[in-house]
């Protein structure tokens, strides 16, 4: 069957049902104030395997003939498709291969091993694993399942399109991240077939914007280098294959820095309770540079798969970009009680000292001055900016220091 028909898009939003969960649209208040539209998120960071790319890997495998599945499967990943393949020949009772750079992290290793999976570790970078996982196709027989540019895997996550139109009938915008561009061939060729006036806008990372590059010159392009912290999207050349059902079902591509995906998952944990990894969240920032007013937006939550280390730092540095936390520097004379009263100007002010380090060694006179460093809980830029002016009028002339917690 022809890939990316209506035809085939009904076929896969039927076979995916047997391995995904429901990803109701969630309602988002926060997000709907906050831009004047009705937000809705579609948490694919709940499916069983995190992320939405079950979708296209099992689709794909139940499009392979019996020959080819025996044989088995094999891709290259270290991230959700691993996971995402791993899961679906697990389903379909066939081998799977998965070569992954030795630089993934070992709960990734781990959590492909558990659905079944054997793991080759290869290379430093996705490219060399890729490598590494052709030359077992074509050794073994294997039936490679690329990440992004296939148009059955395409057609699978497709299916996501299916769903948010069966449940929002009049959505007028759908957000979706692009990586390689396989979720956003798929959500917008089948948005298109069902409703043409529906936009469909790509988003991707500032620092790996692939397609937009792509976009521009009318071509596949690569782009030496990328530089971003959403991983799942850090491509540098878009799939060539699906290029042009992104050509003509794109409406426009928006790009997202990273301190806004960082900003963002604070967002989505103080405000939904949910956990969505830095490539998921492109989606809800780029909702502030969305030029639409009164419309109903569905933002595509991709994936939650997120190591707790990861987790830890980017909600130090959200908090920080928030002014929810900051560190002050002060000169103090070295004598009794002086610690006591700049504590007690900041507690007047309702900030909340969080540490304090204290050093005597800032200038060879300490009965001139000692340095005292001190982190404070705020509530945010106003609140902070009220602190710093009292110990301003209590005469300690407060500079800012950038520092982790």
């Amino acid at each position: 069957m022809e890939m990316l028909t209506l035809e085939a898009f009904e076929e896969a939003s039927e076979k995916v049902k047997e391995v995904t969960l429901e990803t109701k649209l969630v309602y988002s208040d926060h997000f709907s104030h906050l831009t004047g539209n009705k937000v809705y998120l579609k948490p694919e960071n709940m499916q069983f395997t995190g992320a939405y790319k079950v979708r296209g890997a099992y689709y794909k495998t139940s499009t392979l003939t019996e020959e080819e599945k025996k044989k088995g499967v094999i891709t290259a990943s270290a991230g959700n498709h691993a996971q995402g393949v791993a899961y679906a020949a697990k389903c379909g009772n066939m081998k799977a291969t998965i070569v992954m750079p030795t630089t993934t992290p070992l709960i990734k290793v781990n959590r492909t091993k558990n659905f079944g999976a054997e793991v080759v570790l290869y290379g430093d970078v996705y490219d060399e694993a890729c490598e590494k996982a052709y030359e077992l196709a074509e050794e073994h027989g294997y039936t490679f399942i690329h990440p992004f540019d296939d148009p059955a895997v395409a057609t699978g996550q497709g299916t996501i399109a299916m769903e948010i139109i069966k449940e929002l009938p009049l959505v007028d915008v759908i957000l979706v991240p692009i990586g390689g561009g396989g979720l956003a061939a798929g959500v917008s060729t089948l948005a298109k077939l069902l409703n043409p006036k529906i936009k469909v806008i790509g988003v991707e990372p500032s620092g790996a914007a692939c397609m937009k590059a792509s976009l521009a010159e009318g071509k596949v392009v690569t782009l030496p280098g990328v530089d971003t912290i959403a991983d799942g999207t850090a491509v540098k050349t878009p799939g060539t294959k699906i290029f042009p059902y992104i050509q003509q079902n794109i409406d426009d591509i928006i790009t997202v820095d990273d301190e806004e995906l960082i900003v963002a998952f604070l967002d989505m944990v103080e405000n939904h309770k949910m956990i969505v990894e830095n490539s998921g969240l492109l989606t809800v920032a780029a909702l502030k540079q969305l030029k639409a007013s009164g419309k109903k937006v569905v933002s595509i939550l991709s994936g939650g798969n997120m190591d707790v280390i990861t987790m830890s730092s980017v909600v130090q540095q959200g908090l920080i970009f928030r002014n929810r936390i900051f560190t002050v520097s002060v000169l103090l004379p070295d004598k009794p009680g002086e610690l006591q009263r700049v504590a007690g100007v900041i507690a007047a002010e309702n900030g909340n000292v969080i540490k304090l380090e204290h050093n005597q060694f800032v200038t060879t006179n300490r009965k001139s001055a000692v340095e005292l460093r001190i982190t404070i809980e705020a509530f945010g830029t106003e609140h902070k900016e009220k602190i710093m002016h009292e110990l301003e009028v209590n005469g300690y002339k407060p500079k800012s220091v950038r520092t982790l917690i």
